[in-house]
């Protein structure tokens, strides 16, 4: 149904991105495609949908693959029925109801007299009654976006199906469609997705990374099972090469040790025998000689073992390498943070929400925001931060330090350095060497200290503004994030998830990933 032979991929710079894949999904098959950001998950689905010509190597489809983008924005000067491909098909259909039944307008018709039906069918299934095919897509939210992707599938029945992260930007009824269509649909799909729900209905897991393409026959919870069984033979692998290496360089001391008594009851041997000067030194040189050559052999042994565990560290899971140690709010678990009483907000003469809202917040609360797309979720988190007021109703505010996270990561100043940004941090005047040891345990190498911020990715960003709050001289009292997983893979949804259930401190967040918001031990919500 669809397979990749020999698959090579470099940037126009000449930057390999994967080299010499293979990759083979049989008809009907659900797979996901997973892997870090940055591995080649994307393209390698564009090369498969033919918007990348690979460098090297064949893709074979039994028809053409429809492909469903991460929206960021590109398809904004577009009309709905352009993006979905149909917007010539449609003009050509109108002209020949009204009577134009050119040869012209009857190729672009192709005879497909039912795509005005499909369309209206498509947008009934993905909930989109509220637009029509001349809607410009700027004018549409994310999801909504990617509901018009999604309704393309119903538009052409396409017999492969590719899908990067479709859930990112989808509330929790448009998930809800999402997975109800995944686990109905007899199409072959390949899906790119950090949304471990979805991940779960696939029946195959791919996982790409440097080293190459592996398959897992399961979904993505047997993934972890068997990920767990390989990093615990793979740690006891990198504790037994510890365990020689430290054997090996006890056994060079001993013998460096051994060697050095000898010499030196050698030399006085040979003092005492009153040798010619010329023979003491013939015997030194020779004595020197044979240590060199011993202190030759250990240190190849040593450096042959050092790197042994330094290439076995280096796949050891992203987790497994660092450890977030946040400080704990210095607020007393209970304390009243934030108060609101039948609190609403107005755009013109509308209000926002049908009944006014009333809540509390106490310290070390866990809280989750939740509604579908535009409820006005992050209106309410900037009334509780106090960056707006509501239009009725009263909001009584502790004294407390937060911090919001963004889902663009906005909190980190893009024209800085990393190690610039660490600064802005550090009230607390750490030396320079302290700080680049921070960024060192966050996985900042010494490559990484002059990078301009606007070049990392958002797991990079994530790690940043977490190594930052290590730095600062107090941990926010309240954590507020809005959708904090959305452009984040899973090993950094993972290292963000285990510095949260670290943090003893007050959360809120905004998130429509129900596994999420479960691994960080949310206590209540607020619905919209």
């Amino acid at each position: 149904m669809l397979t990749l032979q020999g698959v090579t991929y470099k940037h126009p710079n000449g930057d390999g991105v994967f080299t010499n894949l293979n990759f083979a999904v049989s008809s009907g098959d659900k797979t996901a495609l997973i892997g870090d950001n940055g591995v080649g998950k994307t393209t390698l689905l564009k090369i498969i949908a033919g918007e990348l010509a690979c460098s090297d190597g064949v893709v074979i489809a039994a028809s053409r693959p429809y492909y469903v983008p991460q929206i960021v924005g590109q398809f904004n000067h577009l009309t709905v029925a352009e993006v979905l491909g149909v917007d010539s098909k449609l003009r050509a259909l109108s002209a020949i109801l009204q009577g134009d039944v050119s040869d012209t307008n009857m190729q672009s018709l192709d005879n497909d007299w039912s795509i005005e039906e499909r369309c209206h069918e498509a947008f009934l299934q993905w909930q989109l009654g509220d637009i029509n095919l001349q809607t410009e897509m700027q004018s549409l939210s994310g999801g909504q976006k990617t509901k018009v992707f999604l309704a393309g599938i119903t538009v052409h029945q396409p017999d492969i199906i590719l899908l990067d992260e479709p859930s990112n930007h989808l509330d929790r009824d448009a998930r809800h469609l999402l997975y109800q269509f995944l686990t109905a649909t007899a199409k072959t799909l390949v899906v790119v997705s950090h949304d471990r729900t979805l991940l779960n209905l696939l029946h195959v897991t791919a996982e790409l990374s440097k080293r190459g393409l592996r398959y897992y026959g399961g979904n993505f919870d047997f993934y972890m099972e068997q990920k767990k069984i390989e990093n615990e033979a793979l740690m006891e692998t990198v504790r037994s090469k510890e365990r020689s290496l430290r054997k090996a360089t006890a056994i060079e001391n001993e013998s460096m040790e051994r060697q050095q008594k000898l010499d030196s009851r050698g030399k006085k041997k040979q003092e005492k025998a009153g040798l010619p000067t010329i023979m003491m030194k013939t015997l030194k040189n020779s004595a020197e000689r044979s240590t060199a050559k011993m202190k030759e052999v250990h240190a190849d042994k040593l450096r042959g073992l050092s790197k042994e565990l330094h290439d076995l560290r280096s796949t050891l899971p992203i987790t497994d390498k660092m450890k977030v140690d946040l400080l704990n709010s210095k607020l007393h678990d209970g304390k009243v943070l934030v108060t609101a009483q039948s609190i609403n907000f107005s755009y013109g003469e509308e209000m926002l929400w049908e009944e006014p809202k009333s809540f509390q917040i106490r310290s070390g609360d866990r809280v989750a925001i939740k509604g579908v797309n535009a409820s006005g979720k992050t209106t309410l988190l900037n009334i509780i931060l106090g960056n707006i007021q509501p239009s009725v109703g009263v909001v009584e505010r502790a004294m407390l330090k937060s911090m919001y996270v963004d889902q663009e990561y906005s909190v980190v100043d893009d024209h800085l350095s990393v190690y610039d940004q660490t600064q802005q941090f550090n009230q607390r005047a750490l030396p320079e060497h302290e700080i680049k040891a921070r960024l060192k345990r966050f996985l900042f190498s010494k490559d990484d200290w002059d990078k301009p911020c606007k070049s990392l990715s958002g797991g990079e960003k994530m790690r940043l503004i977490l190594c930052a709050l290590t730095i600062g001289d107090q941990t926010p009292d309240l954590l507020v994030l809005d959708e904090p997983t959305n452009n984040l893979d899973l090993k950094n949804i993972e290292i963000m998830t285990n510095a949260i259930n670290d943090y003893r401190g007050t959360v809120m967040v905004i998130s429509h990933d129900v596994h999420f918001l479960n691994a960080i031990g949310i206590t209540a919500s607020i619905a919209l």
